[in-house]
Protein backbone atom coordinates (compact mmCIF):
# COMPACT_ATOMS: atom_id res chain seq x y z
CA UNK A 1 0.00 0.00 0.00
CA UNK A 2 1.21 3.49 -1.35
CA UNK A 3 0.39 5.17 2.01
CA UNK A 4 -0.42 2.82 5.40
CA UNK A 5 -0.60 5.59 7.74
CA UNK A 6 -3.64 7.28 5.80
CA UNK A 7 -5.18 3.53 5.66
CA UNK A 8 -4.58 3.03 9.89
CA UNK A 9 -6.08 6.57 10.25
CA UNK A 10 -9.20 5.37 7.61
CA UNK A 11 -9.70 2.09 9.84
CA UNK A 12 -9.30 4.11 13.61
CA UNK A 13 -11.98 6.43 12.45
CA UNK A 14 -14.56 4.45 11.52
CA UNK A 15 -14.34 2.16 14.64
CA UNK A 16 -14.60 5.05 16.53
CA UNK A 17 -17.93 6.08 14.70
CA UNK A 18 -19.46 2.47 14.61
CA UNK A 19 -21.16 2.16 17.42
CA UNK A 20 -24.88 2.83 18.65
CA UNK A 21 -25.95 6.37 19.02
CA UNK A 22 -28.94 8.54 19.91
CA UNK A 23 -30.68 10.76 17.09
CA UNK A 24 -30.75 13.62 19.88
CA UNK A 25 -27.91 13.37 21.90
CA UNK A 26 -29.09 16.61 23.92
CA UNK A 27 -32.56 17.55 25.36
CA UNK A 28 -34.31 20.21 27.63
CA UNK A 29 -34.43 18.75 31.15
CA UNK A 30 -38.40 18.03 32.13
CA UNK A 31 -39.55 17.64 28.80
CA UNK A 32 -40.83 14.79 26.48
CA UNK A 33 -38.00 12.79 25.18
CA UNK A 34 -37.51 10.45 22.10
CA UNK A 35 -34.96 8.23 22.97
CA UNK A 36 -34.05 6.63 19.35
CA UNK A 37 -30.91 4.41 19.35
CA UNK A 38 -29.45 3.93 15.88
CA UNK A 39 -27.66 1.05 15.16
CA UNK A 40 -25.48 1.16 12.35
CA UNK A 41 -23.82 -2.26 12.22
CA UNK A 42 -23.66 -5.86 13.59
CA UNK A 43 -20.78 -7.68 15.12
CA UNK A 44 -17.87 -8.08 13.36
CA UNK A 45 -20.18 -9.41 9.60
CA UNK A 46 -22.72 -11.01 12.05
CA UNK A 47 -26.42 -10.32 12.12
CA UNK A 48 -27.78 -8.19 15.33
CA UNK A 49 -30.96 -10.54 16.91
CA UNK A 50 -31.83 -8.53 20.60
CA UNK A 51 -31.32 -5.55 21.47
CA UNK A 52 -31.21 -4.73 24.90
CA UNK A 53 -31.49 -1.07 26.55
CA UNK A 54 -30.73 0.06 29.87
CA UNK A 55 -32.50 2.98 31.38
CA UNK A 56 -30.86 5.61 34.04
CA UNK A 57 -32.44 6.02 37.12
CA UNK A 58 -35.24 9.20 36.63
CA UNK A 59 -36.60 9.04 33.67
CA UNK A 60 -40.81 9.33 33.80
CA UNK A 61 -43.28 7.36 32.05
CA UNK A 62 -40.86 5.50 30.01
CA UNK A 63 -42.23 3.42 27.38
CA UNK A 64 -40.96 1.42 24.85
CA UNK A 65 -41.92 1.38 20.76
CA UNK A 66 -42.85 -1.72 19.44
CA UNK A 67 -40.77 -3.14 16.35
CA UNK A 68 -43.03 -5.90 13.29
CA UNK A 69 -40.98 -8.68 13.58
CA UNK A 70 -39.09 -8.48 17.35
CA UNK A 71 -40.60 -9.45 20.49
CA UNK A 72 -40.28 -6.78 23.19
CA UNK A 73 -40.32 -7.11 26.81
CA UNK A 74 -39.73 -4.65 29.43
CA UNK A 75 -38.25 -5.15 33.23
CA UNK A 76 -38.98 -2.61 36.03
CA UNK A 77 -37.57 -1.38 38.98
CA UNK A 78 -38.62 0.75 42.11
CA UNK A 79 -38.57 3.87 42.63
CA UNK A 80 -36.28 5.42 45.90
CA UNK A 81 -39.17 7.88 46.28
CA UNK A 82 -42.66 7.54 44.74
CA UNK A 83 -44.51 10.36 42.80
CA UNK A 84 -48.01 11.43 42.10
CA UNK A 85 -48.86 11.07 38.23
CA UNK A 86 -52.66 12.85 37.90
CA UNK A 87 -53.71 11.76 41.47
CA UNK A 88 -52.19 8.19 41.03
CA UNK A 89 -48.71 7.06 43.10
CA UNK A 90 -45.92 6.20 40.81
CA UNK A 91 -43.64 3.00 42.55
CA UNK A 92 -41.79 2.22 40.11
CA UNK A 93 -39.96 3.06 36.15
CA UNK A 94 -39.09 1.29 33.71
CA UNK A 95 -35.39 -0.59 33.76
CA UNK A 96 -35.00 -2.36 31.06
CA UNK A 97 -36.34 -2.71 27.03
CA UNK A 98 -35.36 -5.60 25.50
CA UNK A 99 -36.40 -6.21 21.47
CA UNK A 100 -35.50 -9.95 20.16
CA UNK A 101 -35.96 -10.69 16.41
CA UNK A 102 -38.94 -13.57 16.01
CA UNK A 103 -36.28 -15.56 14.14
CA UNK A 104 -33.62 -15.39 11.17
CA UNK A 105 -35.96 -13.34 9.28
CA UNK A 106 -36.16 -10.42 11.69
CA UNK A 107 -32.51 -10.04 11.99
CA UNK A 108 -30.53 -7.14 11.65
CA UNK A 109 -28.19 -7.75 8.97
CA UNK A 110 -24.54 -5.98 9.51
CA UNK A 111 -24.86 -3.84 6.44
CA UNK A 112 -27.92 -2.62 7.37
CA UNK A 113 -29.73 0.13 9.56
CA UNK A 114 -32.57 0.36 12.07
CA UNK A 115 -34.06 2.01 15.06
CA UNK A 116 -35.17 1.42 18.71
CA UNK A 117 -37.42 4.03 20.41
CA UNK A 118 -38.11 4.73 23.89
CA UNK A 119 -40.46 7.56 24.48
CA UNK A 120 -39.51 9.45 28.23
CA UNK A 121 -40.35 11.94 30.48
CA UNK A 122 -36.50 13.30 31.54
CA UNK A 123 -35.64 14.72 35.02
CA UNK A 124 -36.04 18.19 35.89
CA UNK A 125 -32.39 18.90 36.39
CA UNK A 126 -29.95 19.22 33.74
CA UNK A 127 -26.90 16.92 34.24
CA UNK A 128 -25.89 13.89 32.21
CA UNK A 129 -28.28 10.50 31.25
CA UNK A 130 -26.01 6.84 30.18
CA UNK A 131 -27.90 4.39 28.54
CA UNK A 132 -26.06 1.27 28.13
CA UNK A 133 -27.12 -0.95 24.65
CA UNK A 134 -26.14 -4.84 24.52
CA UNK A 135 -26.21 -5.33 21.09
CA UNK A 136 -26.32 -9.57 20.87
CA UNK A 137 -25.99 -11.16 17.31
CA UNK A 138 -25.80 -14.56 15.97
CA UNK A 139 -21.80 -14.45 16.73
CA UNK A 140 -20.51 -12.38 19.41
CA UNK A 141 -22.31 -9.64 20.98
CA UNK A 142 -21.28 -5.35 21.93
CA UNK A 143 -21.60 -4.07 25.36
CA UNK A 144 -22.23 -0.36 24.88
CA UNK A 145 -22.13 0.38 28.50
CA UNK A 146 -18.61 1.68 29.32
CA UNK A 147 -18.59 5.35 30.53
CA UNK A 148 -15.29 7.55 30.03
CA UNK A 149 -13.21 7.80 32.68
CA UNK A 150 -9.65 9.42 33.27
CA UNK A 151 -8.12 6.36 32.83
CA UNK A 152 -10.19 5.43 29.52
CA UNK A 153 -11.12 8.76 28.27
CA UNK A 154 -12.48 6.93 24.72
CA UNK A 155 -14.15 3.75 25.90
CA UNK A 156 -13.84 0.97 23.06
CA UNK A 157 -17.69 0.58 23.61
CA UNK A 158 -19.29 3.73 25.06
CA UNK A 159 -22.30 4.14 26.73
CA UNK A 160 -24.72 6.02 25.16
CA UNK A 161 -24.74 9.97 26.34
CA UNK A 162 -27.57 12.29 26.81
CA UNK A 163 -27.19 15.73 28.09
CA UNK A 164 -30.07 17.15 29.49
CA UNK A 165 -29.60 21.15 29.03
CA UNK A 166 -31.52 23.76 31.55
CA UNK A 167 -35.27 24.27 30.64
CA UNK A 168 -35.43 27.77 29.39
CA UNK A 169 -36.40 30.42 32.43
CA UNK A 170 -39.49 31.27 32.05
CA UNK A 171 -38.48 35.09 33.85
CA UNK A 172 -37.99 37.91 31.03
CA UNK A 173 -36.19 40.86 31.83
CA UNK A 174 -37.78 44.19 31.51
Amino acid sequence: MKHPHLFALLLSTTAVSAHVTLDQPAAQAGSSYRATFKIGHGCDGAPTKVVVVTLPEGLRGAKPMPKPGWTLTTTRRPLRAPYDNHGKSVTDELAEVRWAANGEANYLPDAWYDEFVVRTGLPVEPGTLWFGVRQICTQGEWNWSEKPSATTPTPRAPAIKLTVTPAPSTEHAH
